[in-house]
């Protein structure tokens, strides 16, 4: 039998390894999404095609990235195209890399010596290359993240390059010139600073391949090397990355403020200072033959080097860009955006508890902000401190969120122990705390088995569907698809509802992938132990070390899987090598090539395979457009040069896209109410963007400067209403006697709103003059409005809302997002007139004409009828995860708020019309009816089309009936205690067709529903 060299095989290693990387790529480039997704997606693409400053901490390097391959895009609709090939192919990238790092370690158990290999032993080690490494191509986190422009795909690049390059540096570790691999390591992990932290954690796992080819193993040695890796990430984490700005600040505020110097040159100054004694130790160890000590050096600096890439956060935030958050253009600033202060911060391994209160206020380090030429102090970074019964080691449940507290309670199986305190009044009462054992139950059930083993079940057993679950059992879980392992835990998957069996996300494996790589996990374990620690190194840091270090609350705003690709990675590594496994219990049968073959082949239809069928058809995002025509249509909706307050990322980030990438609507001026509560952002709405002009408010860097103002207090002490022009001018006077002891710190004094009512008067000639609207609202301006605030702390966001509409005085059009929280609207919502998927704040008394406000007929009908895009919504190709499914529900409700405003209009034809279009382009068969469609099928009734309101009404009654047939008779009573709302939803679904039909078609139909109902009330009470 003929045997393959050395270089032959490496020829072979290398064709498979391009070949399997060609696949990675196709995949991936055909299923790219089109334009800007959902999440930091859009907000990525804008950043990076003009070299913005996005959300903390910044991704400068990948900025860079997606700058140079958007360089190339011939029009704006090819940017979103370019920066997603970027993530398709640093994802194909990572499976090249990924191959080969495993055809490595499996040669060294197939033949460790290097020697000649032969036939079998080639297909053995190619294959194993060939199925880990496709496994990871199809799996569900990986393959989510290489079709959309995040940072989680290249972030995954340099995890896999520095891992491979450790690899080629233990191969080749007693050549002369080795230690230039130590040196890319080092240089690469600087650069992946600017990209996402994440690849730091491969740290732990580098050391250990040094410390088993440069040393003879002992238990001893074990545990300094991993005692030094841990130092060593933690001095790249807290001493570079953070240390280094912390320092420059000092140094800064002394050369500014002590030497009287321009502001930055403290910075220079250190930064030169830095420089040359790195040089100077280069050189200096290079002379004395150091080579230890110089590649030390060395390695700091190509650090140092990589690092460098925040100097374009600094650079860019400088030039004062439209896109510039939290504005870090100085030392000080570029350290709260490092350190992301405004998420707010979580205890560790030490602190409290969700039951406790705060006993006192520790006053922190001091922040400085540049002001007139200075730095001047805004505030200290105080912490509050707890008593030491509300405190423990690993606290797990410690946030204070009433729906936090609840689900921390039931995922730990809360009683509590009971502990007295001081409340407010002074009084002593008993509450609970949790006991450190329900503390663990919380960690093991919910941190580590919901929020990590879960999602690592999703990419190796099987996924139940794509719909983001808090522990249901209906939603989110992970399955086999065999149902002895299923069934008992999710309840009878055969008797499963149509809506969640049909869910493009509902994934089967057969657990083939989990048990393929718990045999290569065994398999190395017994044939290589070295290199057994070294993946169980690295799987261990990017998975569960990442749960511990996140300390995640219950109620996630979107599922978290991709913080744990890294850990997925090295899972994959043992699937390749469980094609060893396999092949030494058939070589039994016989050992020769052809025996090599079929298990490569098996291998590969039982898993890769496998995986890309399941997973194809809810990972193919080519053909949406959703996101794309969201940002579009809540913009060009808007009338000229208006003011739209948005909230949340996904109503904000497409807008930004929209505008800052395809040019839509720059005259409109986009406003996040959560940002308006920093003093970067209002002051950065008072500067021209584009085409839009600074907002109109009164207010004066003065007003809101850090610190001053962040949240005034409404005390109802005159029961009359005041005039609003006067109470912005009262809260924004500095003068004591407008001022009162702050709720929140004893020793301060804020500024406070003496009612809770308010009015406005209105010029209605001046207001006729500005405003575009049809005669009949003309002719319903008020000459005064009035209203009640809704909060009684009024944070900087509403108070520029306050001065807004005091000083616009309707100039401007101003706009709420429908998707905005109540909580904002500051009482606001009585002169709401929706205009489509915005809310229009007019003097005008509103009416809640079916949901929040009136509604604007004419001008909705031309936004949705007309110059909305609803693209590839009818098409069921088209792939919409929950989140998009959520958005176009959204259209539907505006459709059916159109269409029944149209009826109390007597306008039935123009109703049924908008209803028929909305079913055209959101069909039930590429969108199933929610409850948002009950408006939609009480405006057929309206209008009086029976037929549709009746066809309706019986899909959506079939399908909420076999959703509380399945969870009233097939469920057993733990898994009834883990459905969430979904019965309580599906029963008032239900009752409301059970009542629309009662009221409008009064015939047989309408008995039906009603007995129908009545027997699930029946079972449900008995």
């Amino acid at each position: 039998m003929k045997n393959y060299s050395v270089s032959q095989f490496k020829k072979y290693n290398n064709l498979i390894g391009w070949f399997t990387f060609a696949i990675a790529t196709l995949v991936y480039l055909l299923t790219i999404e089109p334009t800007a997704s959902f999440w930091d997606c859009s907000e990525f693409i804008a950043s990076g095609n003009k070299l913005e400053v996005g959300h903390p901490p910044g991704a400068p390097f990948f900025m860079l990235m997606v700058r140079f391959f958007t360089m190339f895009a011939p029009t704006p609709q090819w940017v979103p195209i370019l920066a997603n090939s970027l993530s398709a192919l640093a994802s194909s990238f990572t499976i090249l890399f990924l191959f080969w790092t495993i055809t490595y370690m499996a040669r060294r158990i197939v033949s460790p010596k290097s020697a000649d290999l032969t036939l079998t032993q080639v297909i053995l080690i190619l294959s194993s290359g060939f199925v880990g490494a496709l496994a990871y191509t199809f799996s569900d986190t990986f393959w989510f993240s290489a079709v959309e422009g995040e940072v989680y795909a290249t972030s995954s690049l340099f995890t896999a390059l520095v891992f491979w390059a450790i690899l080629k540096w233990e191969e080749q570790a007693d050549q002369p010139h080795a230690t230039r691999w130590i040196i890319l390591i080092a240089f690469l992990m600087g650069i992946s600073i600017g990209i996402h932290l994440l690849n730091l954690l491969a740290i732990p796992a580098i050391a250990l391949v040094y410390y088993f080819r440069k040393y003879n193993y002992s238990p001893k040695g074990l545990f300094y090397t991993l005692l030094i890796s841990g130092v060593l990430l933690i001095t790249i984490m807290y001493g570079i990355i953070q240390g280094f700005v912390v320092i420059a600040s000092k140094v800064e505020l002394l050369f500014v403020n002590s030497f009287g110097l321009p502001i930055k040159s403290g910075v220079f100054f250190l930064f030169t200072v830095v420089l040359a004694m790195l040089a100077y130790g280069i050189y200096r160890t290079h002379k004395r033959g150091r080579v230890v000590l110089n590649t030390i050096f060395v390695g700091l600096t190509v650090i140092m080097i990589g690092y460098s890439s925040y100097a374009v956060i600094v650079i860019r935030s400088s030039a004062n860009p439209p896109m510039d958050q939290n504005s870090p253009d100085n030392m000080f600033s570029l350290l709260y955006y490092l350190n992301r202060e405004q998420y707010g911060d979580r205890p560790l391994l030490y602190g409290q508890v969700f039951s406790a209160q705060p006993i006192a206020r520790i006053e922190g380090e001091p922040t400085y902000a540049p002001k007139n030429g200075k730095y001047v102090f805004v505030r200290t970074k105080d912490k509050y401190e707890f008593a030491p019964e509300f405190k423990m080691l690993f606290p797990r449940m410690w946030s204070s969120e009433q729906n936090h507290v609840n689900a921390y309670k039931k995922w730990s199986n809360f009683e509590g122990k009971p502990v007295k305190q001081f409340n407010r009044e002074g009084k002593t009462e008993t509450v609970y705390v949790p006991t450190f054992g329900e503390n663990l139950l919380f960690f093991f059930r919910y941190q580590l088995g919901f929020m990590y083993f879960r999602y690592f079940m999703w990419n190796f057993a099987g996924r139940q569907n794509d719909l983001q679950g808090h522990g249901e059992v209906t939603k989110g879980n992970w399955i086999s698809g065999i149902p002895f392992i299923d069934n008992p835990r999710l309840g009878p998957q055969e008797k499963l509802p149509e809506i969640y069996r049909n869910n493009k996300g509902r994934n089967r494996y057969y657990l083939l992938p989990l048990l393929l790589g718990l045999a290569g996990l065994i398999y190395q374990l017994r044939r290589h132990k070295h290199d057994f620690w070294v993946t169980t190194m690295l799987f261990v840091m990017t998975g569960i070390a990442i749960v511990v270090y996140l300390n995640q609350t219950p109620y996630q705003p979107r599922e978290r899987d991709y913080a744990y690709a890294g850990s997925f990675y090295a899972f994959t590594i043992w699937i390749g090598l469980g094609v060893l496994a396999v092949y030494e219990l058939l070589k039994k049968i016989k050992d020769n090539p052809a025996t090599a073959m079929v298990t490569a082949s098996v291998c590969t239809f039982a898993v890769p395979v496998l995986m890309a069928s399941e997973n194809w058809d809810d990972h193919d995002r080519s053909g949406s457009y959703v996101p794309a025509d969201f940002g579009y249509n809540m913009l060009i909706g808007c009338k000229p040069n208006a003011i739209l307050f948005t909230y949340g990322d996904n109503d904000t980030f497409p807008l930004w896209y929209s505008q800052e990438v395809e040019g839509v609507r720059t005259d409109v001026r986009v406003a996040n109410l959560s940002y308006l509560r920093g003093e970067w952002y209002i002051e950065q709405m008072q500067r021209k963007a584009y085409q839009s002009d600074p907002i109109p408010i009164r207010m004066t860097y003065d007003h809101y400067f850090t610190g001053a103002r962040d949240a005034i207090v409404v005390i109802d002490k005159i029961k009359e209403p005041l005039n609003l022009d006067r109470v912005v001018d009262f809260f924004l006077s500095d003068k004591p006697e407008n001022q009162v002891q702050s709720p929140f710190n004893q020793n301060e004094r804020i500024n406070y709103i003496p009612s809770k009512q308010l009015f406005l008067a209105v010029d209605k000639s001046e207001v006729k003059s500005y405003i575009d609207l049809p005669e009949d609202y003309l002719n319903r301006i008020a000459d005064t409005i009035t209203w009640t605030l809704n909060k009684q702390i009024v944070l900087k966001d509403g108070q520029v809302i306050l001065d807004l509409i005091a000083t616009n005085r309707w100039r401007r059009p101003i706009y709420y997002a429908t998707t905005v929280s109540g909580e904002t609207y500051l009482g606001l919502d009585k002169f709401f007139h929706l205009e489509g998927m915005m809310y229009r704040v007019l003097p005008i008394p509103a009416s809640r004409q079916w949901g929040t406000g009136s509604v604007n007929t004419r001008d909705m009908w031309e936004n949705l009828m007309g110059k909305y895009r609803f693209r590839s919504l009818n098409d069921p190709k088209v792939y919409l995860d929950e989140n998009k499914m959520r958005i176009v529900s959204n259209y539907r409700n505006l459709f059916a708020r159109l269409a029944n405003a149209l009826v109390d209009e007597n306008k039935r034809d123009s109703a049924i019309a908008v209803l028929n279009r909305c079913m055209e382009l959101i069909p039930p068969s590429t969108v199933p009816l929610n409850y948002f469609a009950l408006s939609m099928v009480e405006g057929y009734y309206r209008a009086g089309d029976m037929q549709n309101a009746l066809k309706y009404t019986q899909q959506m009654a079939t399908q909420a009936s076999e959703a509380i047939s399945y969870m009233i008779y097939d469920l057993d009573e733990f898994q009834k205690n883990w459905l969430g709302n979904e019965l309580q939803l599906n029963l008032a679904i239900l009752y409301e067709l059970t009542r629309m039909a009662n009221q409008y078609e009064k015939g047989e139909y309408a008995k039906q529903l009603t007995d129908k109902f009545n027997s699930y009330v029946t079972v449900l009470e008995g």
